[in-house]
């Protein structure tokens, strides 16, 4: 019995050492000068360069990379954008396709956004004339009053209606810009749904 054991633990102990031979990974690399070496271990001063993983027979199993060139970082970089594009794209498109059935719901759809913008438009042109008017109407008020009037004799305005006259054209001014917004955004919208119409017909298969 203790003669099977002591063979046991020699057969273990062979096998172990056995396989910590098979694993141990042997390297091939090439240095700048073109020269091939090999060996079970990389010096420092090759840790950089690509290397090649060899089995027992010499055959290659794997490649470590090397450190990456400044191009080979700036390709991969453009493809990472490519990727991203093409995933957004994709992404884009299934949700086209799962809101529209149609080119009219579309067209529908867009007709609905235009309205609002411009029902904002024409409330926002409406309440500009009114401040223009009474714009105009405190300047009329105001032109004997320095320093509207010509007249180096006439009073200095008084502080109310100077005070009246700059909060109405901070008004008109605010609102100006508002309507310049309303009206981009409106633009903005035919834009994005037009092209919105081209994709979903590109989709489709329709001319």
């Amino acid at each position: 019995m203790k003669r099977f054991l002591a063979s046991t633990a020699v057969l273990l102990s062979l096998s172990v050492c056995a396989a910590a031979e098979s694993s141990q990974k042997t390297y091939r690399w090439v240095d700048e000068d073109g020269i091939v070496h090999f060996g079970d271990s990389i010096p420092a001063k090759y840790a950089e360069l690509e290397k090649q993983v060899l089995n027992d027979h010499g055959v290659t199993v794997d490649v470590l990379r090397g450190k990456k060139t400044d191009e080979e970082i700036a390709e991969e970089k453009r493809q990472a954008e490519i990727r991203k594009t093409l995933e957004l794209q994709r992404r884009a498109d299934q949700a086209l396709l799962a809101t529209y059935l149609s080119v009219g719901e579309i067209e529908m759809h867009r007709d609905r956004r235009i309205e609002l913008f411009q029902a904002q438009s024409r409330v926002t042109e409406l309440y500009l004339r009114n401040q223009r008017r009474r714009l105009q109407s405190l300047r009329d008020e105001a032109s004997g009053f320095r320093p509207y009037s010509d007249d180096p004799d006439a009073p200095m305005i008084d502080r109310d209606l100077a005070d009246e006259i700059a909060e109405t054209k901070g008004l008109i001014e605010r609102h100006e810009l508002n309507l310049e917004r309303f009206q981009d955004g409106e633009r903005e919208i035919v834009a994005r749904f037009d092209g919105d119409i081209d994709r979903f017909k590109v989709l489709k298969g329709l001319n």
